[in-house]
């Protein structure tokens, strides 16, 4: 196994690290007190063809790999963890479900601007009351003639007041479960669709967060997205990969809090030396950059695994249990060597600690990843022969 990163996967890092310091970091603080969501940042990214890195070229994607995106998500979340969420969900969900299950023409209509970046996706799958619980649906699909008839209402849905193409899970039978849920594409200018007011979050500020409520739309049957009654059987596919995409996240999150750490600790001086110079401090800085390669590496594993079309449930799970959780500890010893300064809004490390708790949470909480590891390890340790 080479752990040494291809030419082009070079490239790509170094071009978006370039990128990402010229036009996120700049105004990351600002961005994030004003709680804007940035277009013209990803209007560039997609520019740059990062909202469909992974995608085939045929439908409008760069057609680079899985780990490709993960470098790419990292060096964008080194200096604004909302900005890569976007990315991220943009990419691996909304438009990931389609590149997973749709036909060729629900491709060529909705994968390709979604990978150009000429219009944002968002994928409906949390409601009010279904979170860990994701085959728990309340919204409906009836079958009215050549359509569909949608009611419910979604929540923290990523873009979804900003998003004009969703994907969205309903139940079809709901007498059958988990399998009878299926997946839909929704334009958002088409009547009943009304993304509801922003969420205001604890961290990732500018990343966009809304209700969505589908108030009798009608949804015309070529809209249904992979087999009748498989959607949540492609929805576990769909967030195997979106973990990915977090675990990629976390990795910058915490690099970046150790990069403000080292540069803090390098200039405060405190009993005639740099605080740096300090063991308690250099220990600190010792485990946070040890962890980063750890997880660095298990998502790259994840990536790669997925990539060569392996199966990477596991893989995906532990790279996001253990990413997210590094992170978060890193994201916590960045503000407490920053001491009192850390806990201001003058210094990035305040915000990283802010953004990080999401990555804990979404796409599946750390509890739900242990379970799901617990469920993987005793089928691969034969427990339950």
């Amino acid at each position: 196994m080479s752990f040494e990163l291809s030419e082009d996967h070079q490239m790509i890092r170094d071009s978006v690290r370039d990128f990402a310091e010229r036009h996120i970091a700049p105004d990351a603080i600002e961005r994030d007190q004003k709680k804007e969501f940035p277009h013209q940042i990803i209007q560039m990214l997609a520019d740059q063809g990062l909202l469909g890195i992974y995608h085939s070229e045929e439908y409008g994607g760069s057609g680079f790999d899985t780990v490709s995106f993960c470098l790419a998500l990292e060096e964008i979340a080194r200096w604004d963890a909302s900005v890569a969420l976007t990315v991220a969900s943009h990419t691996s969900l909304a438009s990931g479900h389609i590149a997973l299950a749709g036909n060729h023409q629900q491709k060529k209509k909705y994968l390709t601007p979604l990978a150009k970046g000429e219009k944002l996706g968002g994928w409906c799958l949390t409601e009010p009351g279904s979170g860990s619980d994701s085959s728990n649906l309340s919204t409906m699909a009836t079958k009215e003639g050549d359509h569909w008839i949608l009611n419910g209402s979604k929540t923290f849905i990523t873009q979804g007041s900003v998003g004009q193409i969703y994907v969205v899970l309903a139940k079809t039978d709901p007498e059958k479960g988990t399998k009878g849920i299926s997946a839909f594409i929704v334009e958002r200018e088409w009547d009943g669709v009304k993304p509801g007011k922003p969420i205001h979050k604890l961290g990732m500020n500018t990343s966009d967060t809304a209700e969505i409520i589908f108030d009798n739309v009608k949804v015309p049957e070529k809209n249904l997205l992979g087999e009748l009654n498989q959607g949540f059987v492609d929805t576990m596919k769909v967030l195997d990969g979106g973990r990915i995409g977090i675990g990629a996240i976390s990795v910058g999150i915490a690099r970046g809090a150790l990069e403000e750490s080292m540069k803090y600790a390098k200039e405060r001086k405190q009993f005639g030396k740099p605080i740096g110079d300090f063991q308690a401090i250099e220990h600190k800085i010792v485990n946070m950059a040890t962890e980063i390669d750890a997880a660095r590496l298990l998502v790259h594993r994840a990536a790669k695994s997925k990539d060569l079309e392996k199966p990477f449930t596991k893989e995906a799970s532990m790279a996001k249990l253990f990413a997210s959780e590094m992170a978060e500890r890193a994201a916590l010893e960045a503000v407490q060597i920053h001491g009192g300064y850390g806990y201001t809004k003058e210094y990035h490390v305040e915000r990283f600690l802010r953004d990080v708790k999401l990555m804990t949470i979404g796409e599946g909480t750390s509890e739900i990843q242990r379970l799901i590891l617990a469920r993987e390890i005793k089928k691969e340790m034969g427990y339950y022969q």
